[in-house]
């Protein structure tokens, strides 16, 4: 029979306080419920933290744990020491975390069933006679960039693990609406409160839910932080001689002035044109990029000949060519 060593299931010191012990116990209990866990060995680690639990949540049996513990480890062959107490084996320990017949071994050659003393009670982890907050809970919330610039409120719908009472819990989905606060960033969080996990405790509090930001990819648009960024392709008259041209923004189009001699790759700003909060501003950037038209008729490709002549013009001049 292997020694089972109960402090390193529930991942807690050998010096662990109560308090440390039940929730320790709380957090694995719910990861590995076999109503909830995915795990394919999720029941039998179930099984492993409610003995872990069930002795050391007991001074009495925890100091009888504790009083030859220190000279095993996980795995070693095991025999209760001679001349061992004959009370911690004669069912004298109540057994209140599970059936009997679900602990192992070692927990019953140290004390027993505890058939003869008292019948076992339903387990639950919710059901306690203490306050507890329940975990908090982080998910994703994909959203476009106008969202973030004007507001919004959308719908979410989370799988959330509901307690039937009994010892049995369900995941059930559940539908919560989310407000968008308008000038959100990605990677900003935005918290519901009490939106989490219940308390273990009847009276325990719920946790709260944290959705992080993520912006969806939009067909004219990227974004850094606050600000946009807008490639505007332009004629090549228009960089010429300047004009005026209607630019899209994430609050409609406004008109930009450009300047004569204007070049690809040069950046206008319009300001306060990003996503700007209550506090903070973000502007929009546009990137000019020049596109020249195909010569496609004998006209067309005079008219090009005739700039040349009239514009003699070398832009790798300073190349040396």
């Amino acid at each position: 029979m292997e020694y089972k060593d109960y402090y390193k299931t529930l991942n807690v010191a050998k010096d662990a306080s109560a308090e440390e012990i039940k929730r320790a116990y709380r957090r694995l209990a719910r990861k590995y419920h076999p109503d909830v866990s995915k795990d394919k060995d999720g029941e039998a680690r179930f099984k492993e933290i409610n003995e872990a639990y069930e002795v050391l949540k007991d001074e009495e049996k925890r100091k009888a744990y504790d009083s030859f513990g220190a000279n095993w480890q996980a795995g070693q062959d095991f025999r209760p020491p001679p001349g061992y107490d004959e009370r911690f084996r004669s069912g004298g320990f109540r057994t209140g975390g599970a059936s009997p017949h679900e602990f192992s071994d070692f927990f019953e050659s140290l004390f027993g069933s505890g058939r003869s003393r008292q019948a076992p009670e339903e387990f639950s982890f919710f059901d306690q006679g203490f306050e507890d907050v329940g975990r908090d809970l982080h998910a994703q919330i994909s959203i476009s960039l106008e969202d973030s610039y004007f507001g919004a409120k959308k719908t979410i719908t989370l799988n959330r693990t509901v307690d039937e009472g009994g010892g049995r819990i369900s995941v059930q989905p559940q539908s919560l609406q989310v407000t968008i606060p308008k000038g959100v960033i990605e990677g900003q969080q935005i918290r519901l409160e009490g939106q989490g996990e219940a308390g273990a405790a009847k009276r325990g509090a719920q946790g709260n839910l944290f959705l992080e930001i993520v912006f969806l990819p939009h067909p004219m648009f990227t974004v850094v932080k606050r600000d946009i960024y807008l490639t505007l392709p332009i004629t090549p008259w228009e960089a010429a001689l300047g004009a005026t041209i209607a630019v899209p923004t994430l609050g409609g189009k406004v008109d930009l002035k450009l300047p004569s001699h204007s070049q690809s790759g040069q950046k206008l700003r319009l300001k306060g044109r990003g996503l700007c909060s209550k506090y903070q501003v973000g502007n929009q950037y546009v990137t000019l990029a020049v596109h020249v038209p195909e010569a496609r008729t004998a006209e067309q490709k005079e008219l090009y000949l005739r700039m040349a002549q009239l514009m003699p013009f070398n832009p790798r001049s300073g190349l040396g060519g």
